[in-house]
Formats: C-alpha cells, sequence, structure tokens
C-alpha cells in the first residue's frame, strides 16, 4: 500500500470515529501517523533526475505577497491592476502556468506580488503544479487568497485543506508549547494553564508514535492533539492570510455584505475596479510594516539654525526629534570639529 493509499485509509478512519473521551487517544494517534505520511510525501523523490521548470524567483523588495486560488478567479488581472507587469489573462483555465511577480509600491513601500499558477484539489499530493506553488506561498509574509464571490465558501474551504496539509497555518499563531528532546530521563511533562485538550498519556502516545521516549514538554496555553504534533514535527509556517473575494459585481447586495464581514475577508471587483484601495490598505495592516522617517518633512536649514540657537549649540548640530525620552550622544551627532562631551536630553 502507497502512502496515499494510507493517508486516505487514515482519513477515512478519523471521518467515522465518534469523538468523546473515550477515542480522544485514538484520534490522537490517528493523526499523528497521517502527519509523519504526509511529511513523508512532500519530501522529494530521490530517483528524480532531470531537473523541471522551477517557481524560484529571487526574494526582493520590503515584503513578499503571494497570490493563491483556483483557476480564473481574477489572479493576472489583479496583478496587472496592482503593478506595472502585464499577466496574460483570458477566459480559459490555467492561463498561468509559471511564478509572474510584480511589484506594488504603496506608501513608500516595494511589495513583491506573485501571481502563482491556479492549484486544484488534491494539490498538496503532487497533482497539477501544486507542490510547487505551496512551495513558494511558504516563503512569503502574507498569502492572498482570492476566491470567486460567485462560487461561494466552496473554494475557501477546498485551498485552507490543502494548505493546512502541507503544514501551513493561516492567521493562526505558534502554539505555546515548550518542547526539547533529551538523551534520557524519560518524558517530563508539565502545564501552567488546565489542559481541556490534551492530557499527559495522550502526549506520551504521540511521542512514542514519533519514536521519542525522552523528552521535555511544558505546555503554557491550552493547546490541542494537532498543535502538540504541529511542534514536534517543527516544519510549520504561521502566515496572516487575506480572504478576496472577486467578482463582487456579479452577485447580490446581500451576498456581498455577508462576505463582505467574514474574518478577514475584503470583497473587490477586478474587473471594474472597485475596492482594491480598501484591498490595499488591509494588505499594509497585515504585513505590519512600519516606516521610519530619518528627515522631519518640511524641515529646512533655517529651521535647524532657530533651533540650535535657542539651545546654545553651532547650527552645523545635525537635529533629531524623538517621540520620547531619550538620551542621545552628542559625540555622535557633531559635525563642526570636536565634539563636546555631553549630552542632549529631549
Amino acid at each position: 500500500m502507497g502512502i496515499l493509499e494510507k493517508i486516505s485509509e487514515i482519513e477515512k478512519e478519523i471521518a467515522r470515529t465518534q469523538k468523546n473521551k473515550a477515542t480522544e487517544y485514538h484520534l490522537g494517534l490517528l493523526k499523528a501517523k497521517l502527519a509523519k505520511y504526509r511529511a513523508q510525501l512532500l519530501e522529494p523523490t530521490k530517483s528524480a533526475t532531470g531537473k523541471g521548470d522551477g517557481f524560484d524567483v529571487m526574494k526582493s523588495g520590503d515584503a513578499r505577497v503571494a497570490l493563491i486560488g483556483f483557476p480564473s478567479v481574477g489572479k493576472s488581472t489583479f496583478l496587472s491592476l496592482m503593478t506595472s507587469t502585464a499577466s496574460e489573462a483570458a477566459s480559459y483555465e490555467f492561463t498561468t502556468l509559471t511564478c509572474i511577480p510584480g511589484v506594488i509600491e504603496y506608501k513608500g513601500a516595494n511589495i513583491q506580488l506573485l501571481d502563482l499558477p491556479g492549484i486544484i484539489e488534491g494539490a498538496a499530493q503532487g497533482k497539477g503544479r501544486g507542490r510547487q506553488v505551496i512551495a513558494v506561498a511558504r516563503t512569503s509574509d502574507v498569502v492572498i487568497m482570492m476566491l470567486d464571490a460567485t462560487k461561494g465558501e466552496v473554494q475557501r474551504s477546498l485551498l485552507e485543506k490543502e494548505l493546512e496539509s502541507v503544514g501551513i497555518r493561516l492567521n493562526k499563531n505558534k502554539p505555546n508549547i515548550y518542547f526539547k528532546p533529551k538523551k534520557g530521563g524519560g518524558i517530563s511533562f508539565n502545564s501552567t494553564v488546565p489542559l481541556t485538550q490534551c492530557s499527559e498519556k495522550l502526549v506520551q502516545l504521540i511521542l512514542h508514535e514519533y519514536k521519542m521516549f525522552n523528552a521535555e514538554v511544558l505546555f503554557r496555553e491550552d493547546c490541542s492533539p494537532d498543535d502538540f504534533i504541529d511542534v514536534i514535527v517543527g516544519n510549520r509556517v504561521y502566515m496572516p492570510c487575506l480572504y478576496v473575494y472577486n467578482k463582487i459585481d456579479q452577485i447580490s447586495m446581500e451576498e456581498v455584505d455577508r462576505l463582505a464581514r467574514q474574518p478577514h475577508g475584503v470583497v473587490i471587483s477586478c474587473g471594474m475596479k472597485l475596492n482594491l484601495d480598501y484591498l490595499l490598505e488591509m494588505l499594509w495592516e497585515y504585513l505590519a510594516l512600519t516606516c521610519i522617517y530619518t528627515k522631519s518633512e518640511g524641515r529646512d536649514r533655517t529651521f535647524q539654525m532657530q533651533l540650535s540657537s535657542e539651545r546654545g549649540l553651532p547650527w552645523n548640530m545635525c537635529v533629531i526629534g524623538f517621540t520620547g525620552p531619550s538620551l542621545v550622544n552628542l559625540n555622535m551627532l557633531w559635525f563642526g570639529g570636536p565634539a563636546p562631551n555631553t549630552a542632549l536630553r529631549e
């Protein structure tokens, strides 16, 4: 039986097993086995000889954003609207066959936007070019999941499942669990909070499934067995995601309002260029970039001379503004000869 068949059998057994106190240990072991098989599936095969067409694009700019979605949802059109890069767009599926980069210039920052080929169901198992697309998505700072507003929530759930199976956790924080394998001493288990989803026995069973018999485990929050498995595997990627619903000009206003109220959701129309400015604002917020200005806007040498004279300093002293109390050594600010051994408090 191959890895795909084993994964399918475990998923079926998980689906038909009732979730209660009596089956929580069995489900925990099944999830641990499933994570092991999925990790083996993603490993490159040693028999592969020739190099294929990769999606390797040099990371540039201040941040990288990946466009992920099913075919014909408007990714190429969105790239052409937001950047100066022209990506081929047509009415048939799989127009884009490789990774096409573009640059968004917003608030002084250069944001690299990657138009990736459309992925299909089963991409995590190697169907289509899904593995290459997902590999590029793992290197991004933010994922924009482009969805067709006319197809409801079906696309979103399928894409989330594909990304979840390859270790990409969308809009989640890393579990606050301390885990350290040891050479001896058995398994040391502690928790600083009451645990309702995971127990010491279940932790030991999961560790034994991974052939780990000596480790130190400390739960600092109430985490699930899935979270603990992610900590053991150690290759999970946690990143923010924006769910962008395109083609809102083809649905009713009630449906637009419902989609706009979804968590992390933004509604747009690339065809009619609707709500693109708001999407840029949300993207800036999710990237969490900070602008740092080294010079105050609109202040020239006359202002520096006036401020320096008020403080009894030469005009060619560099004047810097601070938002709070701070101590600045004038040895670093002096431009006119030897610096005095003094300091300036703002």
